[in-house]
C-alpha cells in the first residue's frame, strides 16, 4: 500500500415513533403524496440508504441568495429590521425607512438579480472543486424563488421576475451537477413575529409595524392585490415570550410557547414543497429545522420525506438517489434522513454519511463582512473539508451573492485559492473513505461538544502542523497535515512501525502535487522531511502555475520573500547548466 503525505491540504496553511398522531396534520388535496416504496412513518423511512453518489461527492456549493441580501445587513435582516435598537432596524430606518411605512415586503422589489449569470456561476462551482448545488428555494422570509404555484410573493411575479430555480436547474444539469434545494419558510410564523411590534421609544413609539396590514390595505399601492399576510402569515396572537428577541430558539421544534400554525399554514408549506420538487426533480433537498418540518406538532415533514424518496424512484427506473438533509437526528433518525451540522463536526467518525454546512461569511450578504475582511480564508476552508471528510462527512460551502447576483472580489481570490488547492489533493478527497482513525493532534484528542446543531467550527480552524487528518481508497492512505511545519518536518505517530493501526510495510510517501518525498519510520512515527521551502516555491510557480499570493498563505511568507526565493532556485539551475555548480 502506497502511503500518501498529503502536505498541498497544508499547503493552504494549510426515540422516535413508527406511527403517531399529530395536532396539526396536513391536507393532501391539492399535492398528493406520492405513493410507493416509503411510507410517512418512521419506521418505513429508516429503510433510506443513503446513495453512492453522495458518499462519493464530499464538497458542493451553496448559493443563499434571495431578497435579504438587498440591504447587506446580513443573516435574519428581514426579522432584525423588526427589532428597535439592532444594526440592522437602524440601517434599515437610515436608508429605506420606518417598519411602521417601509416593511419588508417594500424590500422585495429591489432585489433584480440584474448581473446574474446562473450558468457562469455554476461553471465556476464546478471549476473550483463543486460536486453538488443548492440553490435556496425559500428562506424564513417565506419569499419563493420560483413560479410557485401557492405563494403569491415569489420571484416571477416581483423582484428579478424570473424562476429563479428553473435557471439555477437548467444550468447544474448543464454542468452535471446534482440539484438541491433547500427550504426554510416553515418558519416565517414565529420568525415574523417582530413584524407586529411597535417602537417603545422615539417619534414613531407606538406605532405599529407593517406585520399585520392586509390585503385590503394595499389600494393605491405598489402591492394593490397582494396580501401581506401571505408573506407574513402573522393573523395569530405571538408566542409565549414573544418580545424576548431570542426566544425563538427555544421554540423551534415547535415547544416552549410557541404558538402553534394552523392546518392551513402547514399545509401551504407541504403543497409549496411538494410542487416544487414535482417540477425541478432536486436530488437533494435541505431544512433548516430540528428533525423534519412542523415535526412534531404535525406529519408535513413526514409526508415530504416520503413523497421525495418516492417521487426520486420514479423518475430514477426504481433506484432511490436522493438525499434529505435536517438538522438535531438521534441515532434512528439519520437512518432516514441525512444528518447536518451547521458550521461544526462531530470529533468522531460517524457511521451514517453526513453533512456540515458552513459560510465563508454570513448566510445572506453582508457588506460589513466584506468590509473588516471577515471571510474564511482558502486555507480556513480546506481545513474544514478534510476534518469533515476524515469523519465520514460532506461540506456544503455557502458562498454569499450580492442581491445584484454576483459575489465581490474578496469572496472571488478566496474561492480560486481554494479551487487550486482542490485541484492539486482532490483524490484525497473525493471517493475516499474514513480510515481506522479520523486523525492525530491536539483538536482530535480533545472533546469538543456540538453546540446545539453544530457551532463548533472555530476549534477546527485554529489547527496546527500537530493535527493530521486520515481518508483512504482501496489503493492509498492519505495522510492531510493541516498547517506547514515550520522545520519541514512532520512524524505521523498513528503511522509508528509498532501501531497496529498501519502493519503493513510503507514503500512509499508522495507529497500531492510534488512527487516522492524521503521518509523514516520508527516506533515513535512516521517521520517526513519536506522539500526545502526554496525547492517547492519553485516547483509550485513552474510546474503549477501557481501565484505568489497563493503560496504566500501556503507558506505563511511575504510575496516579495517568495519571488526571491524563485529567482533564487532559477539562478542555481542556470549555475548549474553553466557547470558552476
Amino acid at each position: 500500500m502506497r502511503t500518501k503525505n498529503l502536505l498541498a491540504s497544508l499547503a493552504l496553511s494549510i426515540g422516535t415513533l413508527s406511527a403517531q398522531n399529530y395536532q396539526v396534520p396536513v391536507s393532501e388535496k391539492n399535492e398528493p403524496m406520492m405513493k410507493g416504496e416509503f411510507q410517512p412513518t418512521w419506521s418505513s423511512l429508516e429503510n433510506y440508504q443513503v446513495p453512492e453518489w453522495f458518499r462519493n461527492a464530499k464538497f458542493g456549493i451553496w448559493a443563499h441568495w434571495g431578497p435579504q441580501c438587498v440591504e447587506g445587513s446580513g443573516d435574519w435582516m428581514a426579522r432584525s429590521m423588526y427589532m428597535e435598537g439592532t444594526s440592522e432596524y437602524k440601517h434599515h430606518v437610515e436608508h429605506y425607512g420606518h417598519p411602521s411605512e417601509v416593511g419588508f415586503k417594500d424590500i422585495i422589489p429591489l432585489f433584480k438579480a440584474e448581473k446574474w449569470n446562473p450558468d457562469a456561476l455554476v461553471a465556476f462551482y464546478k471549476k473550483i472543486g463543486a460536486q453538488y448545488f443548492f440553490a435556496l428555494g425559500n428562506h424564513h422570509d417565506n419569499f419563493d424563488l420560483w413560479d410557485s404555484k401557492y405563494q403569491p410573493w415569489n420571484s416571477k411575479n416581483m423582484g428579478p421576475k424570473r424562476d429563479i430555480l428553473a435557471e439555477w436547474e437548467k444550468a447544474a444539469r448543464k454542468y452535471e451537477l446534482p440539484f438541491g434545494i433547500s427550504f426554510h419558510a416553515d418558519h416565517a410564523w414565529t420568525w415574523y413575529e417582530p413584524s407586529q411590534r411597535y417602537d417603545r421609544h422615539g417619534p414613531k413609539a407606538g406605532v405599529p409595524y407593517d406585520g399585520t396590514l392586509t390585503k385590503a390595505d394595499g389600494k393605491g399601492k405598489w402591492w394593490e392585490g397582494y396580501d401581506p399576510q401571505d408573506l407574513y402569515a402573522q393573523n395569530h396572537p405571538m408566542s409565549k415570550g414573544s418580545w424576548a428577541d431570542g426566544m425563538i430558539h427555544r421554540q423551534w421544534a415547535w415547544g416552549n410557547g410557541a404558538y402553534l400554525p394552523t392546518q392551513e399554514y402547514c399545509t401551504n408549506f407541504y403543497d409549496r414543497t411538494v410542487d416544487a420538487i414535482n417540477r425541478y426533480n432536486p436530488d437533494l433537498i435541505y431544512f433548516d429545522v430540528t428533525v423534519a418540518p412542523f415535526y412534531p406538532i404535525s406529519d408535513a415533514g413526514l409526508k415530504i420525506a416520503a413523497h421525495f424518496y418516492n417521487h426520486n424512484m420514479a423518475t430514477h427506473k426504481g433506484k432511490l438517489e436522493a438525499v434529505m438533509l435536517s438538522k438535531i437526528l438521534d441515532e434512528n433518525q439519520r437512518k432516514a434522513i441525512v444528518w447536518d451540522v451547521e458550521r461544526g463536526a462531530p470529533n468522531e467518525i460517524m457511521e451514517q454519511p453526513w453533512q456540515s454546512c458552513s459560510c465563508i461569511g454570513g448566510w445572506h450578504y453582508n457588506t460589513s463582512i466584506y468590509e473588516k475582511n471577515w471571510y474564511k480564508s482558502a486555507s480556513d476552508v480546506a481545513k474544514l473539508l478534510i476534518d469533515i471528510v476524515s469523519k465520514n462527512g460532506n461540506l456544503l460551502l455557502s458562498v454569499p451573492l450580492r442581491a445584484d447576483g454576483t459575489f465581490d472580489e474578496k469572496e472571488e481570490k478566496i474561492l480560486n485559492e481554494f479551487g487550486e488547492w482542490m485541484n492539486i489533493n482532490k483524490e484525497a478527497i473525493y471517493n475516499t473513505r474514513p480510515w481506522k482513525i479520523f486523525g492525530e493532534g491536539p483538536i482530535a484528542e480533545a472533546d469538543i461538544k456540538i453546540n446545539a446543531q453544530g457551532f463548533n467550527e472555530g476549534s477546527y480552524s485554529k489547527a496546527t502542523a500537530q493535527e493530521i487528518r486520515f481518508t483512504q481508497t482501496k489503493k492509498d492512505l492519505y495522510a492531510t497535515v493541516l498547517a506547514w511545519p515550520e522545520n519541514g518536518n512532520i512524524t505521523i505517530k498513528s503511522l509508528g512501525a509498532d501501531n497496529k493501526l498501519f502493519p503493513q510495510k510503507i514503500r512509499k510517501v508522495e507529497l500531492l502535487g510534488y512527487g516522492t518525498v524521503r521518509f523514516t519510520r520508527t516506533a515513535e512515527g512516521l517521520s517526513i522531511t519536506l522539500p526545502e521551502k526554496q525547492r517547492m516555491v519553485f516547483n509550485l510557480k513552474y510546474y503549477q502555475e501557481m501565484k505568489y499570493e497563493e503560496m504566500s498563505n501556503i507558506f505563511g511568507t511575504s510575496v516579495g520573500a517568495l519571488k526571491a526565493s524563485y529567482h533564487h532556485a532559477v539562478k542555481k539551475i542556470e549555475k548549474f547548466l553553466e557547470g558552476e555548480v
